[in-house]
């Protein structure tokens, strides 16, 4: 005999529809990191399931700021806006087309509650748009997931199916669609696992399904590790390496009638291109290896801001940050300023020594971190003063500091370090009593002075001014280009330190990171000792990843 199901819900109202949404958010963060170690597809793009995840508790963010008693018709302008402008990452813009599809088919039906016949016509909307946003779709990806979960929709709702037949069936087809993603998509079958995206969108269906019909929301399987831990993965920095290097995201203020033109543009620079919007603010990603050609490409018809880059080659260090990042950094902002300095750093040590020389809020970010508008913006606003000095400390999240002024009432002035080294110098000129422009100005001709260098690994083969560079090889930089090759750690600090040091320098700083080596730091100071016996040398023990020395020389 068949199980009689007693159903919660026939229609979704506002508040259903807010319940559908606080459920998906919620079970997005529980399979956060497993549907992160299925990201394989097509070069790592931050993850999948945290960036799925940032788009929906921008969603319900938004919804929060409503009403209790707020209508279908504001719920569902909500859920389209919050979305958009929370995007992160290929897969949270894409989502973010799915959301609008399938709550513009509600938003349409002149406020009533969604029956099974809105939703079916509101999943084929999901499909229809996610389409739309992708300059090349590729099947075996969500969008192949969306589109056949949507058609059994469809099919049921024909028949008089209502809410939650709908619904069942949508789920039930995208699950099998989810399983057969490998088939379509060799990447997913060489790696052994199903599309990350597709997984995630199931979890709305399940959302509806809790919200519906009282159903607990499914519990996340156990994580075996990340993608390349797995036989056959070919691993994920191979990926990133094998297409282009850089993800660049921004909103754009474009008529809409220029859009077809900038999408054309961007598909001569890059690839997993994806353009969604309308009404003049668009959100905008694309892959390339071209950055300032893609911003250009923007200014050309509008007004590019809230620009974000990524270094796709380093993502499994953005990995490690976002989990940090999402743990919440509760610096102590101490008693109201005048003015307040708002940091960006990457390492426990570097982050402390920050908050010692009077930085306020320290922003979790750096070299292949880098945080969004939103991020800093909410570190400006948490410090007790009305007057704010920015510190990106990283020339990719420059661009990024300077959009922060137009989106708070307070005075942000940003002085544009583009290292921890230029920072600390910066500081020494710091007054707690000083205006935003006073402080800016002293600071970054405190800044300004400073010779600032890093030491690194070459990840892969490469040319540079001082010959060719194998992967694994030890890489002293300064001003951002390569000046020194070596086989050694040791070699490779001590001759940057002999390109870079003069007879008029005094100091320099060493800031030591989490791969760098005690005794290694100590024979480096014992060289400066000997070599440099005038200049005063102090070390720290930094943490930041991916570089083995900051060196500062003033």
């Amino acid at each position: 005999m068949a199980t009689i199901r007693h159903v919660t819900t026939t229609s979704l109202d506002a508040p259903a529809l807010r319940a559908v949404m606080a459920g998906f958010d919620r079970a997005l963060r529980s399979h956060r990191e497993a549907l992160n170690a299925l990201n394989v597809y097509p070069v790592p793009d931050g993850d999948t399931g945290t960036n799925m995840m940032m788009t929906v508790d921008s969603v319900v963010a938004e919804l929060d700021e409503l009403d209790a008693d707020a209508d279908l018709t504001a719920v569902t302008v909500a859920v389209i806006h919050g979305s958009l402008m929370g995007a992160r990452g290929n897969s949270g813009v894409i989502l973010s087309q799915v959301l609008r599809g399938l709550v513009e088919v509600m938003a349409g039906g002149t406020g009533s509650p969604v029956d099974g016949r809105m939703l079916a016509d509101g999943l084929a909307g999901a499909s229809t748009a996610a389409y739309a946003a992708v300059m090349r779709p590729v099947e075996g990806t969500i969008l192949t997931v969306v589109r056949e979960s949507s058609m059994a929709a469809l099919g049921v709702a024909e028949t008089g199916g209502d809410l939650l037949a709908v619904t069942e069936a949508a789920r039930a087809a995208g699950g099998v669609a989810l399983e057969r993603t490998p088939d379509l998509l060799q990447v997913l079958a060489d790696a052994g696992v199903v599309d990350a995206g597709g997984f995630g969108y199931l979890l709305l269906l399940d959302a509806l399904l809790a919200t519906i019909d009282g159903r607990p929301l499914p519990e996340p399987p156990d994580v075996p590790g990340t993608a390349s831990d797995r036989p056959g993965a070919g691993g994920r920095t191979t990926a990133a390496m094998d297409g282009t290097r850089y993800e660049v995201m921004f909103f754009l203020d474009a008529p809409d009638g220029a859009v077809p033109g900038f999408k054309e543009a961007w598909d001569a620079l890059g690839d997993s291109i994806v353009v969604v919007g309308g009404d003049g603010i668009w959100n905008c990603h694309v892959h390339t290896d071209d950055i300032g050609a893609a911003v250009e490409a923007g200014i050309a018809v509008g007004r590019p801001h809230r620009i974000r880059v990524t270094d796709l080659y380093e993502e499994v260090e953005e990995q490690a940050w976002v989990r940090d990042r999402l743990a919440d950094d509760e610096d102590d902002v101490g008693d109201p300023v005048d003015c307040a300095v708002v940091a960006v750093a990457n390492g426990e040590g570097v982050r402390q020594i920050f908050r010692s020389l009077g930085v306020r809020r320290v922003v979790l970010g750096g070299q292949s971190m880098n945080p969004s508008t939103t991020d800093l913006l909410a570190a400006v606003e948490a410090v007790p003063s009305d007057e704010v000095v920015l510190l990106p400390n990283n020339g990719n999240i420059i661009p990024v500091a300077e959009q922060v002024d137009g989106q708070t009432s307070k005075t942000v002035r940003v002085v544009a370090t583009r290292g921890v080294t230029e920072g600390f110098a910066s500081l020494l000129q710091y007054d707690p009593c000083a205006t935003a422009e006073q402080n800016a100005s002293a600071m970054a001709a405190a800044a300004s002075s400073v010779v600032a260098g890093e030491v690194t690994v070459a990840v892969r083969d490469a040319t540079s001014d001082v010959g060719d560079i194998s992967s694994g090889d030890h890489l002293g930089l300064c001003g951002g280009r390569v000046c020194v090759i070596a086989d050694s750690l040791f070699a490779v600090t001590t001759g940057l330190l002999e390109a870079i040091v003069d007879g008029d320098h005094e100091l320099v700083t060493l800031i030591a990171g989490a791969d760098a080596d005690e005794a290694t730091t100590s024979a480096i100071v014992a060289w400066l000792d000997a070599e440099h016996p005038d200049l005063e040398v102090e070390a720290h023990v930094g943490g930041q990843p991916l570089y083995h020395y900051y060196v500062g020389v003033e």
